[in-house]
Parts: structure tokens; C-alpha cells; sequence
């Protein structure tokens, strides 16, 4: 996908949010985010979407030492689903008036503009599937999305330290795990060193991995966000236990 699909699929993940909350009660809970209500979930995502905005119109090019951003939060919390449909179009805005190639700080690989849009994407899909998740409903997401996302996620994952520790104690002696999907094209092999980790292109020749998670692109994409267990049907697990165990209790975002 490029830039301009990721900014396109923002909207479309966030018209998709909103008309989920729109007419729900948002004190219910968000079991997928304990703790939250969807107010408070839906607080959230505008809130990324006003930060990120914000961030891309400064074009920053160092870490930014301060979030402070005017949310322009409403007065009632039933204004919230509306909020969040506007935080959308600014960022819509923002994203047409941007270079989305130009160089700027990212904490991920991407050191340009269109880093922050692709993250936005997948911060935005997650959370509206864990709002459906919330109200009962079956959550659909589109396979070529899913298979994007598993790439940001892998990609940026080793890069994640500073707001997710647990990442840095993903060390093994040059172990793998494979990820794999059963509905299409779509591989990812992450190689754990004692110093670090990171996805390891093998495409001209597949190895075998010390471990390997099978299932469709959607659900790997949700297990990888903690979303699914990885012991649910949806998932065909091979090699060794106790390194998924290790990914699975030291990868969450």
C-alpha cells in the first residue's frame, strides 16, 4: 500500500468507528483495553489522530519533547463520536497539504512524513475492531490492510522500547518464529539474537523457524496486537512452546 492508500484507509477506518459508537452507550467497557470505556477509547484514537496532525504539519525532525496538543475536546461525552469524525478530517487535511515523502523523525524505520499516516491506519483499525469486540459484533478486516498492518507491526516492533519495555527482552541465541498466513500470500520471519531482533528476509530461500504461527492475515494481525490468543482455533502453532510463549509475553505494544 502506498501513502495515499494508507490516508484513504484512515477515513475509512474511522467513519467505520464512528458509526459503531455512535449509537452505543460509551460508559460500556472495552475488555480488549482494561481499564477504558468507549468514551474513553474513542477519546483516544481522536486524540492520536490530533497529535499525529500535529506532528506531521511541524514536520518534526527530532524527538518531540512535549505532546501537549489543543484536543478541542467536547463538552459532553456524547459529542465524543462527532469529535472523532472531525479529529479525522483535520488529519485528512493535513495528510493532502503534507509531502508525505519528505524526511522527518519517526520512532519506526520509516524516517519520512508517511511513517506517521501508515501508524494512524493501524491505530485506528485496531481500536475500532476492539470497539465491535466491546458491543458484541464480529469485526471484519480487509486481508490487504491486514497484511500491511503485520508488516508495520514486525518492521517497527524493535523500535517500540521506549513505550514498550517488555520489547527489549526479546533476546534468544538466534532463534526464529515464522508467521504465516493461510488465505494468501503473506510471510514474515523474525530472527531473536542475544542482541536484539528484527524480521530476516528469506523469500529466495525459506528456512525452517524454530517456531511457526499459522492462520488467516486478519487473525495474525489481531494476534500480534494482543487481540487473539494464540492458543484460540484460529491458529496452527508449530515448533517450540516456550518461544512463542516468550514473543507473546514480551511483544505487546
Amino acid at each position: 500500500m502506498n501513502p495515499a492508500q494508507h490516508g484513504a484507509a484512515v477515513a475509512a477506518e474511522t467513519a467505520g468507528f464512528v458509526a459503531t459508537v455512535t449509537a452505543a452507550d460509551l460508559s460500556t467497557p472495552v475488555p480488549t483495553c482494561p481499564g477504558w470505556t468507549l468514551g474513553d477509547l474513542t477519546q483516544h484514537v481522536g486524540s492520536v489522530h490530533r497529535w499525529f496532525s500535529e506532528l506531521l504539519r511541524r514536520r518534526i525532525q527530532q524527538p518531540p519533547t512535549s505532546r501537549e496538543v489543543d484536543l478541542r475536546l467536547p463538552e459532553h461525552p456524547d459529542g465524543l463520536p462527532a469529535w472523532l469524525a472531525a479529529s479525522a478530517a483535520e488529519a485528512a487535511e493535513v495528510f493532502a497539504a503534507t509531502d508525505l515523502d519528505a524526511p522527518m523523525w519517526a520512532w519506526g524505520v520509516d524516517q519520512h512524513a508517511r511513517f506517521w499516516v501508515r501508524r494512524m491506519l493501524f491505530e485506528t483499525l485496531v481500536h475500532r475492531v476492539d470497539a465491535q469486540l466491546a458491543l458484541g459484533l464480529s469485526p471484519h478486516i480487509d486481508r490487504v490492510l491486514a497484511v500491511d498492518g503485520i508488516d508495520e507491526f514486525l518492521t517497527n516492533l524493535p523500535f517500540a522500547s521506549s513505550f514498550a519495555p517488555l520489547t527489549a527482552q526479546l533476546r534468544a541465541p538466534d532463534r526464529t518464529i515464522r508467521f504465516s498466513c493461510t488465505d494468501g500470500d503473506g510471510d514474515w520471519l523474525v530472527g531473536l539474537r542475544p542482541d536484539g531482533f528484527a524480521l530476516v528476509a528469506d523469500r529466495a530461500e525459506p528456512r525452517a523457524a524454530d517456531a511457526t504461527v499459522r492462520g488467516t492475515a486478519a487473525d495474525l494481525l489481531l494476534l500480534l496486537y494482543g487481540r487473539l490468543d494464540r492458543h484460540s482455533d484460529a491458529f496452527q502453532l508449530l515448533g517450540d512452546p516456550d518461544l512463542l510463549a516468550h514473543w507473546s509475553d514480551h511483544s505487546a505494544f
